[in-house]
């Protein structure tokens, strides 16, 4: 995914105009020959992410349109504060595009993770929130956002599925309704492989499509997604408040993993691998009254 962001970049530098970069460092070498064909849009501040994002706000006001790029916790954790003012108080947006993830770099340590991120963007007001769920997916959404003047996050991550799916795919139809976000479809297919559900699959959780949710629903929802548990608790909530329902919210725990170990170890600390999320399904469902 990190890939397809450097080459969709560059090739949206080249070819418009309205196009700026800054970074933090993270991802410079992938661009240094776009910096030296536009040294006029494309900027690297260094160490200082903060920075970044009011370089990103004060790029915006002149017309222009701004990518910033970093790890999650630097990108959004760090300059929380630059994105509430610099893009939602001047009411002015840009693309930010993370990597890292909930805690794809797990070996870096807890610095290096943002399983919070999303809910940051959720106190602010207008952030529309991409996480693809495979590579190919990542070049049409950052196109998309380039053609705009909104406020973009784009969540890239190493996990991905096997293939690229459009948003809104319903997957299989049954029983139970399992959400998946992003790259926990995989995980989610496989773990309901044999059971009675219906798996709706979005990379674009915000706006939550509310409509598709409360088509597809019977009694019963499950969401499962790659960042902190129940972040969409109070959106799913709202959107089915006239319907009879009972809920789950599969994600990244409250506990921080103190053993750094490999992605993969996080995912299953956290029930978010199959075996993880096929249990938590089961025993929801188990639990009717």
């Amino acid at each position: 995914m990190r890939d397809a962001f450097v080459t969709t970049a560059t090739a949206l530098l080249d070819e418009d105009p309205r196009t700026a970069l800054v970074l933090a460092d993270i991802s410079a070498s992938a661009f240094e020959d776009a910096h030296r064909r536009h040294p006029d849009r494309v900027f690297n501040v260094g160490i200082r992410e903060q920075l970044m994002a009011g370089v990103g706000g004060g790029l915006a006001l002149t017309g222009l349109r701004p990518f910033l790029h970093s790890y999650a916790p630097f990108l959004i954790d760090r300059a929380y504060e630059q994105i509430k003012l610099d893009f939602g108080h001047q009411d002015t947006g840009a693309v930010l595009v993370s990597i890292g993830g909930s805690y794809d770099a797990a070996e870096e340590g807890y610095t290096h993770q943002s399983p919070g991120d999303v809910a940051l963007l959720d106190t602010l007001d207008g952030w529309t929130v991409h996480v693809p769920g495979h590579r190919d997916e990542v070049p049409a959404l950052l196109r998309d956002a380039a053609r705009t003047d909104d406020r973009v996050y784009v969540r890239l991550s190493a996990e991905e599925n096997v293939r690229s799916h459009a948003d809104g795919a319903v997957l299989s139809r049954g029983g139970p309704l399992v959400v998946a976000i992003g790259p926990m479809l995989d995980p989610v297919l496989e773990a309901t492989r044999d059971l009675d559900v219906t798996v709706f699959y979005t990379n674009t959780p915000r706006p939550l499509d509310t409509t598709a949710l409360r088509e597809l629903v019977t009694t019963e929802i499950v969401l499962v997604e790659p960042y902190a548990a129940g972040t969409s608790a109070r959106l799913v909530s709202e959107a089915l408040s006239d319907l009879p329902h009972r809920s789950l919210h599969l994600g990244a725990g409250r506990a921080e993993v103190r053993r750094y170990g490999h992605r993969r170890d996080h995912a299953r600390v956290h029930g978010l691998d199959a075996a993880g999320i096929r249990r938590s399904i089961t025993e929801f469902t188990r639990a009717r009254v």
